[in-house]
């Protein structure tokens, strides 16, 4: 991570540097690929009063550049709260990228049940053997029936002449069919 302090107006001294060097290191408990931190301190005179405005500039990758600004009538306090603003968002867009999220009992059952279900069908593969049709052109109830009664089939599927798909399947009983 690469800082940089600048001062405008003003005269920086070592403990303020110090203190703004330590106020960055915090930054590095958040595990981010935080590439730069650039601080600017600058002092302001309106009216006979002195303040300070404090700003991080913080280079995150994959992440646009933030920006945070923070005015005050003492530095040490502008750079103090200026550094937990940075740290209050760095926290949020670390938990953002962690998603530390519980799992809910109830998604739990359903992926049980949705395992379950996964395993009868597996099961159910070797039984089930998709079939299909051997014409697409449409065709007349009596020869859907003369193909059935010529054939060992249980059913038939097929399109009528008015295009809807039929069922003509074999009763029980001998002799007799079912249209669906």
């Amino acid at each position: 991570m690469n800082t940089g302090i600048v001062g405008r107006h003003i005269e920086l001294t070592d403990a303020i540097k110090e203190h703004i060097n330590a106020s960055v290191e915090t930054f590095n408990k958040f595990n981010l690929d935080i590439i730069s931190v650039n601080s600017i301190v600058s002092k302001e005179s309106k009216n006979g009063k002195v303040g300070f405005t404090f700003e991080f500039t913080i280079n995150i990758a994959n992440l646009d550049t933030v920006v945070i600004k923070q005015k005050d009538r003492d530095l040490h306090s502008a750079i103090d709260i200026a550094t937990d603003r940075a740290q209050k968002f760095l926290r949020r867009h670390h938990d953002k990228i962690s998603g530390h999220k519980a799992t809910k009992l109830a998604e739990v059952a359903l992926n049980e049940i949705q395992d379950e279900i996964a395993n009868e069908l597996e099961k159910l593969e070797n039984e089930i053997v998709p079939v299909k049709l051997k014409s697409y052109k449409p065709m007349d109830i009596e020869e859907a029936l003369d193909e059935l009664k010529a054939s060992d089939d249980i059913f038939k599927v097929f399109y009528d002449k008015d295009s809807n798909l039929r069922v003509l399947y074999r009763l029980k009983t001998a002799g007799q069919f079912g249209l669906y």
